[in-house]
């Protein structure tokens, strides 16, 4: 067993494998996997983590577990103590938004006139989208560091590196953030989506200048290419992103790619290519978990340097699934409404501007029986007893919840819903569903079910 007498360092080594077994696996890689053990004595241990904001989180919502881990390896209770990481071996981690991923040092910046004498492509790359600012998770791990290795080493580590996902899940923000980092080196760095290529190939073509568009191309050390699937079918483009493709990958310079699909899936995709694009690593980024939803929307508020209950993030993350950019828009609205309007941001606010968020068509396409399965299948009924005449407290709360979800999110009119629930008078639904908009804001167990109810609805 791990004593006092241990390193500061080795005896946090144990508390994490500790949590590790506890903790669900997304909240420890989040939270605790780049924390490290700093000093301790007699009475207290400190641990250094990555960011403020991450002080923040693990003393609000994990202390407990960490000070009974602690205990647990010491062989006493230990005051545990986080502070901020500063030093120049630090790792950043969500909130932080410098230009340089952690554990990648850039070189020494170059003069203009010495960057424009060596071709060096100067990108406007987002000064949001760096590592730094990047959340990682289970669904996006192996991109997050595929990425890394390759602002890195480019040209030595997965080259190409593919990747692709659905829209607003990170492609772009880490092609930014590898830019960031080799930009930083001194390196020629090149950012272009495939319409910006496809235009500029057009336009060499039409006006003589296709030397200029190789050189353009080819002289870069990393390109960097955003949705490639709209090369697909554009037989001309298709051909001069080949051959440039070749050029680069012979000479060893890196290759980075984005698509909606993976390779396989570019039906009009050429198969020499579709094989070359084979050739490196191919990683997905998958639709985030709520750990990682709720990591995300922290970051960004502390980005925003907003206050915003973890009750609040908690919602807003049940209720926008599937696409980042949509979470940070739904955060960015309401800390809006935070400024302008100048009040406090509660449940029923928020869940007020959250639906402004879901658009009409996804709730248009949810069906009334499809909440009444919902509910009944939460509670562990079948609908039948939803729709009945018995009045038990569990089926006449999970009625009134019911009730709730069909005026509120379906829109639907109390004389529609009592008909829909077993033939019942519009006041009976009218107080059914006020019960719960009236209760949901002060009980918690009432809020999580509405919460855990409504993210199947719309998953």
């Amino acid at each position: 067993m791990t004593t006092l007498r241990s390193s500061s360092r080795d005896l946090w080594r144990a508390v994490l494998g500790e949590l590790e077994l506890q903790l669900p696996r997304p909240a420890f890689e989040t939270w605790l996997k780049k924390t490290e053990g700093v000093s301790h004595d007699e009475h207290q241990f400190v641990v250094a983590v990555p960011t403020a904001f991450a002080v923040t989180w693990l003393e609000r919502r994990m202390y407990q577990a960490i000070h009974k881990a602690v205990a647990k390896v010491a062989q006493r209770p230990l005051d545990v103590q986080f502070r901020v990481d500063i030093g120049p071996s630090s790792e950043s981690g969500p909130g932080d938004s410098p230009d340089v991923s952690p554990g990648l040092e850039p070189g020494p910046s170059k003069s203009p006139e010495l960057a424009q004498r060596q071709g060096l492509t100067r990108t406007p790359f987002n000064s949001r989208y760096t590592f730094n600012t990047f959340v990682v998770g289970e669904c996006n791990r192996l991109a997050y560091s595929a990425a890394q290795a390759v602002a890195e080493a480019p040209g030595e580590a997965y080259n190409p590196l593919f990747l692709y996902s659905g829209v607003g899940l990170g492609k772009t923000h880490l092609l930014h953030a590898i830019g960031h980092i080799c930009a930083s080196r001194g390196q020629s760095v090149l950012y272009v989506t495939s319409e910006q290529f496809t235009n500029h190939f057009v336009s060499a073509i039409r006006n003589r200048t296709t030397e200029d568009f190789r050189s353009h191309y080819r002289g870069v050390q990393v390109l960097l290419m955003d949705d490639v699937q709209f090369l697909s079918g554009k037989e001309q483009t298709h051909e001069g992103f080949f051959h440039t493709f070749n050029d680069l990958h012979t000479s060893g310079r890196q290759v980075v790619i984005t698509s909606d699909r993976p390779p396989s899936a570019l039906a009009l995709l050429q198969d020499r290519m579709r094989s070359r694009f084979e050739w490196g690593l191919i990683a997905d980024i998958e639709p985030p978990g709520l750990e990682t939803r709720m990591a995300i929307l922290a970051s960004k508020a502390a980005q925003l340097k907003i206050s915003i209950d973890d009750g609040i993030i908690e919602l807003i993350a049940k209720r926008v699934q599937k696409n980042v950019r949509d979470l940070e828009g739904s955060l960015n609205r309401i800390a809006a409404y935070l400024q302008l309007m100048n009040v406090d941001i509660t449940y029923e606010s928020t869940s007020r501007i959250l639906d402004s968020v879901v658009s009409d068509s996804a709730r248009h396409n949810i069906e009334p029986e499809n909440i009444i399965e919902k509910v009944a299948g939460y509670y562990q009924f079948d609908t039948d007893a939803l729709v009945g005449r018995r009045r038990t407290k569990k089926i006449s709360m999970a009625r009134q919840v019911a009730m709730y979800l069909l005026i509120y999110e379906l829109e639907m009119s109390p004389t529609q819903v009592g008909r829909l629930l077993g033939g019942r008078d519009h006041a009976t639904v009218i107080h059914g569903a006020g019960k719960i908009n009236g209760e949901i804001s002060e009980d918690r167990q009432l809020r999580q079910d509405v919460l855990a109810i409504k993210e199947a609805i719309f998953s």
